[in-house]
């Protein structure tokens, strides 16, 4: 007798979302909570589940280190000396697990004297190098020690887990090897078949759990990175074990860049279908499907496969009508979708749908993630890599794609970067508003590729008009746009932090890799965010084809005279890599290089092996540069030879000593050569009263401010335009005053003209108190 898919009792499919492990400790990914709000605004029974925090939770408590030591005991595993001295140690980690996990989820604090102070938390390798804390935290940071701490005992766990009973666990690089430049699917699949291991096991229960009470026609994995792909695969073969007539999906970064040429039939046992690029357009299509030409009813499991099923636990492929011979019928409308046809072959199905505009998007949806029970950690003493992994953060998208799209080396092929879209300012508030509600959380992280400054401008014009406050950072680019002015207007929305790409400080490279910007302009615009406050973090690469040795030693010393200068207060080197969809990729003899493999297989294809014909090894800068940051960004040795932080000869630097001071001290551009820039007054409105003297009549207007009151004085016939001018810019944020139009009512009865008051000790002082010229 053949066994029936289980189909639910209402007209729509109920739809299930996954994470798989394991993306971050401290936020949900927003993959599956944009998604569930696209396909929620338009009627569908959307659930979606974390089960990378999931498993972790399950993994480090009492009961889950059981479990660890139970089978670590069981296996005979040959143990490192530091492994050993754990095993010695459990009592003391499963006593001390779950309060550690209450206190990196902010739900005991006063957990933290006795981390930092006392013999609390038994330590392992990742404690034989702890930094000074005191001076990396300071004496008020207690609550930031111990969670470094914290952090460190987790991840000494972590190292055991992997030693023995889970060889692919990672906190952020779940499995990652297996996935990553993966041409063929052979050890994915070796992996796959292999019986589950403890970790496996774990997660295969939260799973079960989760499918007894959510009953999914579909199923659809988000895969963002290499290391969430073995553990998706994993949980899709439970699906089709458990439930062969349940549809699986998957889409993500990973998918995106790395297997947009899949001819791998196998990969398709576990997904039914792969969708390239945004979500949105390819679930709406295969949904519209479902719910006409597929009848999900008529696919069942014959006796034979269901024996097979129950016997060998191996996943199984339905018999239902997507492979049959009206497959032509059922699947001609779906788009960016791969499944394996009926002949058991490959094949990519894109009917020319219109995109999903960005503004249609909708707003992410978290309302059936555990916001409470996600875990902020300190892994190391970056400051921007604190943000990463430490507080609750909601993601959001400023605009699709990226308005620059011509760097070299990233992938703007593809539609993630090529596609540029934008939202209005005032559907963006409506979304963070929304968020907030739902979430109780006011921290943003918008996840664009490169912010554009001027939605970024309007953004933040809208969140001051709203007096909505959130605190955000973000990606950006380096360039001329971002003025000093306008980094005071993001400081002032509640912008606290920016990550752009200096990538190379050279500026023939930088020219070479079309980025757009110069070493001068990005001292400049990094001046001006961290003279508002903002923190700046810098992207560096080392290793771009044609880079010499001279010039990696020349970007080391840009870099030291930007952190010498207090302009940036956070870096990280990455190594280049040259993969399939680049600039770089795809013309390789213009960058003078030479890609020499791995050739495409039938599974990934992205990143590329390269020869450099300079000669150059990059390879062995990369400590040396790792070291020197980290140095640089506590402040420290600033002043060693470059040739200190390396244990061979490099060349003595080309770049002269004050290259950054002195692009910092060209002078603005004044206020008067921009007539058609906006004023925005970051104030109140003022009070004005008139006074007499012995230099005659005078107006003063008092500012009552958040930190301190101020007075601005004019000749008395300037008070009361001045007044009106900056009761109405505090007043009406719609109000476009232009600096012409000032201009134009500026009084004719004043005693100095529209160009000499620009100059005088009251406009300067304004303009230093939030006066902003846009």
């Amino acid at each position: 007798m053949a066994v029936a898919v289980p189909v639910s009792s209402s007209a729509q499919p109920r739809i299930l979302l996954v994470t798989p492990p394991l993306t971050q400790l401290n936020t949900p990914y927003p993959a599956t909570a944009y998604l569930k709000g696209f396909l929620g605004g338009r009627g569908y029974q959307v659930t979606q589940a974390d089960l990378g925090l999931e498993l972790v939770l399950k993994l480090f408590s009492k009961e889950g280190l059981g479990r660890v030591f139970a089978a670590i005991e069981r296996g005979h595993f040959a143990l490192s000396d530091n492994a050993r001295r754990m095993v010695r140690l459990k009592n003391s980690y499963q006593s001390t697990v779950e309060p550690v996990i209450r206190f990196l989820q902010n739900k005991d604090n006063t957990l933290a004297p006795r981390i930092c102070h006392s013999r609390f938390l038994p330590e392992a390798s990742r404690f034989d190098n702890v930094a000074d804390l005191e001076t990396a935290f300071g004496t008020m940071g207690l609550t930031d020690q111990a969670r470094h701490l914290a952090t460190l005992y987790l991840e000494d766990l972590g190292d055991l887990i992997k030693e023995t009973v889970g060889p692919q666990f990672g906190f952020s690089r779940y499995a990652e090897k297996l996935a990553m430049s993966a041409t063929t699917f052979d050890a994915l699949h070796e992996a796959l078949q292999a019986p589950p291991n403890l970790l496996d096991q774990m997660l295969l229960e939260l799973l079960d759990t989760l499918l007894v009470r959510t009953q999914p026609d579909i199923v659809g994995f988000t895969v963002p990175f290499p290391g969430n792909l073995y553990g998706a695969l994993r949980l899709a073969a439970r699906v089709k074990q458990l439930h062969p007539g349940t549809f699986t999906m998957m889409g993500g970064g990973y998918p995106n860049t790395e297997l947009r040429s899949i001819r791998e039939p196998r990969f398709f046992d576990y997904i039914d279908f792969l969708t390239l690029d945004d979500g949105e357009g390819p679930w709406l299509r295969l949904l519209e499907a479902l719910g006409s030409e597929l009848s999900v009813a008529d696919c069942q499991l014959s006796d034979n496969q269901s024996l097979l099923a129950t016997a060998s636990q191996q996943p199984t492929t339905p018999n239902c009508n997507l492979t049959t011979d009206n497959q032509q019928l059922t699947t001609r409308n779906l788009q960016r979708t791969f499944l394996r046809n009926a002949a058991g072959e490959v094949q990519y199905v894109n009917y020319p749908h219109p995109d999903i505009p960005h503004p249609e998007v909708g707003a992410p949806d978290y309302s059936d993630l555990s916001l409470a029970e996600y875990l902020s950690v300190i892994e190391v003493l970056n400051p921007m890599h604190r943000l990463w992994s430490d507080g609750r953060w909601n993601k959001l998208t400023i605009a699709h794609g990226c308005y620059w799209k011509r760097c070299s080396f990233c992938d703007v092929t593809l539609d993630y970067i090529a596609r540029y879209e934008t939202a209005p300012a005032t559907l963006l508030v409506d979304r963070i508003e929304q968020i907030i509600a739902q979430t109780g959380q006011t921290g943003f992280h918008f996840v664009d590729e490169a912010a554009p400054p001027l939605a970024l401008r309007d953004l933040a014009v809208e969140l001051l008009k709203r007096r909505v406050s959130i605190t955000w950072w973000g990606n950006i680019r380096f360039e001329k746009t971002f003025t000093p002015d306008l980094c005071r207007l993001l400081a002032a929305s509640g912008c606290i932090a920016v990550s752009g790409g200096l990538e190379v400080a050279s500026d023939r490279l930088l020219a070479l890799m079309e980025k757009g910007v110069t070493i001068a302009q990005v001292a400049r615009v990094t001046d001006g965010f961290t003279q508002a406050g903002i923190m700046v973090h810098a992207y560096l690469m080392y290793g771009f084809p044609t880079q010499t040795a001279q010039e990696t030693i020349d970007s080391l010393e840009v870099v030291r005279q930007l952190f010498q200068a207090g302009i940036v207060q956070s870096g990280y080197w990455h190594r280049f890599s040259m993969t399939a969809h680049s600039p770089v990729g795809k013309n390789p003899a213009k960058y003078q290089v030479a890609a020499v493999g791995p050739e495409p297989g039938p599974f990934a294809w992205n990143d590329l092996w390269h020869d450099d014909p300079t000669g150059t090894d990059h390879e062995q800068f990369g400590a040396g540069l790792t070291k020197a940051l980290y140095n640089y960004l506590h402040g420290v040795a600033l002043q060693e030879p470059l040739g200190f932080w390396f244990d061979f000869r490099v060349p003595k630097t080309t770049v002269p000593r004050h290259l950054i001071a002195q692009a910092l001290q060209e002078p603005a551009r004044p206020d008067a050569s921009r007539p058609n820039n906006r004023l925005f007054w970051l104030g109140n409105a003022p009070e004005l009263r008139q006074e007499s003297g012995k230099k005659g009549n005078r107006a003063v207007l008092t500012f009552y401010e958040q930190a301190e009151d101020f007075e601005v004085s004019v000749p008395a016939v300037l008070g009361p335009w001045l007044q009106e001018l900056l009761t109405r810019l505090s007043a009406d944020y719609d109000a476009k005053v232009l600096l012409k139009d000032a201009a134009a009512s500026y009084p004719a009865a004043a005693n100095q003209p529209w160009e000499q008051f620009l100059q005088s000790q009251a406009w300067q002082q304004l303009r230093e108190k939030g006066l902003l010229v846009l």
